[in-house]
C-alpha cells in the first residue's frame, strides 16, 4: 500500500495543523540531484506491487468460492509529485521530513516555468496528507527548506493533530487496541513541547470529545509520572548517594534515574505561573 496518495476517507482536514494547505507544510531534507530509480519505479519509494501472474506453468490461480473481495488499485502519482521527487529526492523521495511553511512559493520561485500552479498545489496536498508525511510531523521533527536545512520548530499543535490522525488510520487497519500507544506518544509530545500540562490542555482542547478524552488520559498519565519523578528526587536528595548508587538501590537504569531527576529539578526550578495571569 502506498501512502503517497491517501484515499479520500483517509484525508483529514487538519487546517489547524497546517498540513492540508500545500503552501504551508510538507517534508524532508532536499537535494537537487539524485540517482534515478530503475525504469518504471517511482522515485517516491513504497512497496512493490504483488506479482499478478498465476502459479508456475502459467496455470490460472484457483478461484476462491464465494463473492470476490474488491481490490482497490493504487492511485497514480501525479507527474508534478514525481518531478518533485526527482528534483528533491531527500524531501519528496523515499524519506519524508516536514516542509517549511511557504514551500509552495519557494518552489514557484525556484522553478517558475516548470510547474503549473494548480498541479503543484495538488501534488503538495497529496504529499502533506500522506501517512508517511504525517508520521514525520508526529515525531516532532523540524520543518525543512528546499536545501534540506531545518529552519523552524514544529508547533506542538501540529504534532498533536498528526499523532491523532496517524492513530486513526492505523487503528482502522488493526484489531489491536492502539490507544495506550497513542497516550504514551502524547505524553512524550507534551514533555518535548516545553509546555506545562495546563498550557498543553488549553491549546489542544477541541470540539472532538473522543480526542479530548485521549488528551485527558495522557495528561493524567503525565501527572502520575511527574509525581513519581518528584518523589524520586526527594528520596535521592535525602540518600546522600551518587546517581549510580541510588539507581542501583532502586533497581533502576542509571540513565533513566538521571533523566527522571533532571526532569524533576527542571520543573522545581521553573517559575510559578502568575496567578493573576
Amino acid at each position: 500500500m502506498t501512502d503517497s496518495a491517501p484515499a479520500p476517507d483517509q484525508t483529514p482536514a487538519p487546517t489547524a495543523a497546517g498540513m492540508a494547505v500545500p503552501e504551508g507544510s510538507a517534508n524532508a531534507p532536499a537535494s537537487a540531484t539524485g540517482t534515478p530509480p530503475p525504469t518504471g519505479a517511482s522515485r517516491r519509494g513504497g512497496r512493490g506491487r504483488r506479482n499478478s501472474s498465476g502459479p508456475a506453468g502459467g496455470a490460472p490461480a484457483p478461484q476462491a468460492e464465494g463473492p470476490a473481495k474488491a481490490v482497490r488499485a493504487p492511485r497514480p502519482i501525479p507527474p508534478a509529485l514525481e518531478k518533485l521527487a526527482e528534483l528533491y529526492p531527500r524531501l519528496f523521495g523515499a524519506v519524508f521530513l516536514p516542509l517549511k511553511r511557504g514551500i509552495f512559493q519557494d518552489l514557484q520561485a525556484a522553478h517558475p516555468d516548470l510547474f503549473e500552479r494548480e498541479a503543484l498545489k495538488l501534488a503538495l496536498g497529496i504529499h502533506t496528507r500522506s501517512t508517511r508525511y504525517l508520521q514525520s510531523v508526529a515525531e516532532g521533527r523540524p520543518r525543512h527548506d528546499l536545501q534540506g536545512q531545518p529552519v523552524e520548530a514544529m508547533a506542538p499543535e501540529h504534532v498533536h493533530q498528526a499523532l491523532l490522525e496517524v492513530h486513526r488510520r492505523r487503528q482502522g487497519r488493526s484489531a489491536e487496541d492502539l490507544q495506550p500507544k497513542l497516550v504514551a506518544r502524547i505524553v512524550r509530545a507534551i514533555q518535548a513541547s516545553g509546555l506545562t500540562r495546563e498550557e498543553y490542555a488549553e491549546r489542544m482542547h477541541s470540539r472532538d470529545e473522543a480526542a479530548n478524552a485521549v488528551l485527558a488520559e495522557a495528561l493524567a498519565a503525565l501527572a502520575a509520572l511527574q509525581a513519581r519523578e518528584e518523589a524520586l528526587l526527594r528520596a535521592y536528595e535525602a540518600s546522600g548517594k551518587t546517581v549510580a548508587e541510588f539507581a542501583d538501590m532502586y533497581g533502576m537504569d542509571p540513565r533513566t534515574a538521571e533523566r527522571s531527576l533532571h526532569n524533576a529539578r527542571r520543573r522545581s526550578a521553573a517559575p510559578a505561573p502568575d496567578a493573576a495571569a
